[in-house]
């Protein structure tokens, strides 16, 4: 089903959610404690209001992921308390539920004088109840609810929607939601519209290449503004342009792009970088070695020459490169020394090579390349048949290297190699320290299984029914104005969307809080791809400041129930149990094929949530006698997925693992595999599989099932708990 490059970002945004999505998903958790909250996250109410209840007691908020009808009789019976926040926030949510139920009139009430007594909330309840009298057909009322929500309150984002409904006999309002409110949904649909009107009009387009970056459409903006006003445009609009294309992963275009933009050090290295990736050497070296020239101490500097070294000809000058990086740029030395004995041994020049990673290991220990040296030689070492070898450098893995990717692995076989040698007691401690240290790692999962915890193998997490209760209220966004956080707290996730597009205006170099925040905002108007993306990239942060935040961050539950949320539990619950499949498999796989973006289309055709081939769903319908289906629709997509995945678990004796990689790599691959390697030891299995996209993809699937159970599963987070006290 998932063939190649599945894993790559590039593959998941090819067909990437509309900025303007307007669904919701239930992102749940407990209040966001202890990372750089704003100055005032407590929504502002009258003295009559007495804040009697936090938010891990609100009733209302424990409401939230519920579906209306289900919450109806709870919220009306609060919201006739008097005199409370509880009270003010129940009628909000009532009367939100009953407009978007087409009962406008029913909701009137609810929002009398709700301004009054809400005043965080007041320019959206004024919203609210013009879309009321609307539905309705009170039109009269309705524009002048709206008017007057332009008059009180004029700085308000909601006002947007104001001017939108009363810009049909004043043109002159929408020209301000333009001028004021560029980035805000609403405002590029009224842009889109013109633009419908009259195709010509570049000021609209570079609106759209600024502050539209995901809208679905939008490299066909750039195109345009690049064929058809390039002799036009602006050093500062051409970076407007380059930084569009870049993060819709046209990299080729966007380098062409930098290249005339402002020469500044990340512009050079992207036009040099965009050159590259698009083959064209020749220019991708005159950037590179104008970064170089012009910015001599800039970060992306030291990735230029680690770049111009790659591209070097002959092979042995790349090696003056990566001694200026080696002597310029200690952070980088390490990477530098690295790629520098690679290029030695290619050379044949093993002595040298052999004196770079001894540097290497000496001089930059702690960095992470040693670490990827180390667990390179470990492995090595054990194909050797040196197992003690193995274990010293796998062992200063975790005494130089604790926080390296290799290091939760390093960690594991040690215990897997004690466990080989009889030295139980030493296999436990090692595998209970993976479980401490690395909590959400793919060998986590694993040291629980060696730990026989009930948390399935191999060969028996197919039939896993495991219990999950996901938490009661949402996270707390670490920044936002008070109103942006109320309502997401409400599930307000289209409104709260639109006040963080107004807000955020550090796309380009967010904070770690900020980024985040981001991510929390497009999972909550699904656009779940670019929420995780934007979540979990968090790691990726050099500056020392910005790690240490996000390593605070990451020690804190809400980081992690951001990261692997449920939509269309109901749908994988479903057909899971019709399949006889673990529901928590199913969805962790969905996670790693799609990030549950339902149209999303790879590069190879395969669509939908579980990621199925047209060619692969026609042999199934034809299995099952399916003749009308739709491959972009969720309970379609999982009903043909999960009949592939029951499958290869047939087809493989339930055995998980192979199942898994055969739904990545398909069962030719799989049969090579096991007729090479054997399933003596399916973790060494695992290790072998040449595809490293198959490996990585194996461990993925895992490691997110694995995670869904310590975040979800009550049994397993009490073990987890008890483990760490």
């Amino acid at each position: 089903m998932a063939q190649a490059g599945r894993k790559q970002r590039i593959l998941l945004r090819a067909a990437g959610a509309s900025v303007l999505a307007l669904g919701t998903i239930a992102v749940v958790g407990g209040a966001f404690r202890g990372f750089s909250p704003s100055a005032n996250v407590s929504p502002v109410v009258t003295e009559e209001l007495a804040l009697e209840t936090t938010d891990e007691d609100s009733r209302v908020l424990s409401l939230v992921n519920l579906e209306p009808a289900e919450r109806a009789e709870t919220l009306e019976a609060i919201a006739s308390e008097r005199g409370s926040l509880e009270q003010a926030r129940a009628r909000y949510l009532l009367a939100a539920d009953l407009i978007r139920q087409g009962r406008g009139g029913s909701a009137l009430p609810h929002l009398e004088g709700l301004e009054d007594d809400y005043p965080v909330l007041a320019p959206a309840i004024l919203a609210q109840r013009a879309q009321a009298q609307t539905a309705t057909g009170d039109a009269e009322a309705a524009m002048a609810t709206w008017q007057r929500l332009l008059d009180e309150f004029p700085e308000s984002p909601m006002t947007v929607e104001a001017k939108e409904a009363l810009g049909a006999e004043n043109e002159a309002l929408l020209q301000e939601a333009i001028a004021r409110f560029p980035a805000h949904p609403r405002t590029l649909q009224i842009v889109l519209n013109k633009l419908v009107e009259n195709p010509n009009q570049p000021e609209l387009l570079l609106l759209l290449a600024r502050h539209g970056v995901d809208l679905p459409d939008v490299t066909g903006v750039l195109d345009r503004l690049v064929a058809e006003y390039a002799d036009q445009l602006t050093p500062e609009d051409w970076e407007a342009i380059a930084f569009a294309y870049w993060e819709n992963l046209r990299y080729d275009d966007a380098g062409n792009a930098y290249a005339n933009a402002t020469p500044t050090a990340v512009n050079l290295y992207r036009a040099g970088r965009g050159a590259h990736i698009g083959d064209r050497r020749d220019d991708a070296l005159t950037y590179y070695q104008q970064a170089i020239q012009e910015f001599p101490e800039a970060p992306e500097t030291a990735t230029a020459m680690l770049r111009m070294a790659d591209l070097a000809r002959p092979p042995e000058s790349g090696l003056l490169y990566l001694d200026q990086v080696i002597q310029r740029f200690p952070d980088r030395a390490g990477e530098a020394l690295l790629q520098k004995s690679e290029l030695l041994d290619q050379l044949s020049s093993p002595d040298a090579a052999s004196q770079a990673r001894q540097t290497l290991l000496t001089e930059y220990s702690d960095s992470a390349a040693a670490a990827e040296l180390r667990w390179g030689l470990a492995e090595r070492s054990v194909e050797q048949g040196e197992l003690a070898a193995a274990q010293t450098w796998a062992a200063e893995v975790i005494e130089q290297n604790p926080t390296s990717e290799e290091a939760p692995e390093a960690a594991y076989w040690l215990g897997k190699w004690a466990l080989d040698q009889g030295n139980e007691a030493a296999a436990q401690a090692r595998f209970e320290a993976v479980l401490q240290r690395y909590p959400e790692s793919y060998y986590a999962w694993r040291s629980a299984t060696m730990l026989g915890w009930d948390v399935g193998d191999f060969t028996t997490v197919r039939y896993q029914q495991p219990d999950v209760q996901p938490l009661g209220h949402r996270i707390t966004p670490p920044v936002g104005s008070d109103a942006l956080i109320e309502l997401y707290k409400l599930g307000q996730d289209r409104d709260a969307y639109a006040h963080w597009q107004t807000e955020f205006t550090n796309a380009k170099e967010p904070s770690v809080s900020e980024q985040f925040t981001d991510g929390l905002m497009r999972l909550g108007v699904n656009d779940n791809l670019d929420g995780i993306y934007m979540i979990s990239t968090l790691r990726r942060r050099t500056d020392p400041t910005e790690q240490a935040e996000y390593q605070s961050l990451r020690q804190q539950t809400a980081y992690w129930e951001a990261l692997y949320p449920f939509p269309y539990m109901d749908v994988v619950e479903s057909w899971a149990a019709e399949r006889q499949l673990n529901p928590m498999l199913v969805i962790a796989l969905m996670r790693q094929e799609s990030r549950f973006e339902p149209k999303i289309r790879s590069v190879v055709g395969a669509v939908g949530l579980m990621q199925v081939m047209p060619s692969t769903g026609e042999w199934i319908a034809g299995q099952i006698d399916l003749t009308d289906y739709n491959l972009e629709d969720p309970d379609d997509n999982v009903k043909l997925g999960t009949w592939y995945l029951d499958y290869t678990h047939e087809t493989y004796a339930d055995h998980s693992m192979l199942a898994i990689a055969s739904y990545n790599a398909g069962p030719g691959n799989v049969d090579d595999w096991m007729n090479r390697f054997g399933l003596d030891d399916p973790d060494r299995f695992v290790e072998q599989i040449p595809f490293p996209e198959t490996k990585g993809y194996v461990e993925a699937v895992f490691e997110n099932y694995w995670n869904y159970l310590r975040l979800y599963n009550p049994a397993i987070a009490q073990q987890m708990e008890r483990l760490n006290n």
